[in-house]
């Protein structure tokens, strides 16, 4: 009895730590980034991967057109908002949402989706984003735009310009921009 609880905790300390390298190794492919914007009162947080190019095809190879993706690598992406905002005259509550989008060639779907699950993609559906469609939000559709140079690194800000502010999303030479807004407009 002895020498089998034994055996039992050997094999859940070899798990726990193949895990953790796991974990570790996962995370130096693509680090994890914070983004803090704070204006005034209006603070916004994003926690997101930030995968690399390395010379792959980006949009339409590694990253489909036309499906779900989880904008970022590993965990999905976190956005939190302390103050309501608008998208497109659409309301996005304050709160914190998961981050989606849905690529495709000349326009974008940002999606902010209530259900934030503890990984990207299902791991139990066949690697599938865990988007849950139960949860959106909002979904805005926003143009494609080329970037004059090379971006080897996915990267998320968000820009203040006037009165407007946009959440900018940026890999390889592609760049969109969804417009955000603190009032209707």
């Amino acid at each position: 009895m002895k020498r089998a609880l034994l055996l039992a905790g050997l094999l859940v300390v070899v798990i726990l730590t193949g895990a953790i390298i796991w974990w570790f190794n996962t995370k130096s492919y693509s680090p994890e980034n914070h983004v803090v914007f704070e204006d005034g009162d209006l603070r916004i947080t994003i926690s997101y991967n930030r995968p690399y190019k390395k010379g792959r095809v980006i949009f339409g190879g590694l990253v489909p057109y036309g499906k779900t993706w989880r904008t970022g690598a590993n965990e999905a992406t976190i956005f939190e908002t302390n103050q309501d905002l608008f998208l497109d005259g659409k309301k996005l509550p304050k709160g914190k949402y998961s981050l989606w989008t849905v690529p495709n060639e000349q326009q974008w779907q940002v999606v902010f989706n209530t259900t934030i699950p503890p990984w990207g993609i299902d791991v139990m559906n066949n690697g599938q984003p865990a988007r849950d469609p139960k949860g959106q939000e909002v979904i805005v559709e926003v143009p494609v735009m080329n970037s004059p140079k090379e971006i080897e690194q996915f990267t998320i800000t968000i820009e203040k310009a006037a009165d407007t502010m946009e959440l900018v999303l940026m890999w390889d030479r592609t760049l969109v921009a969804v417009p955000l807004s603190t009032s209707a407009q």
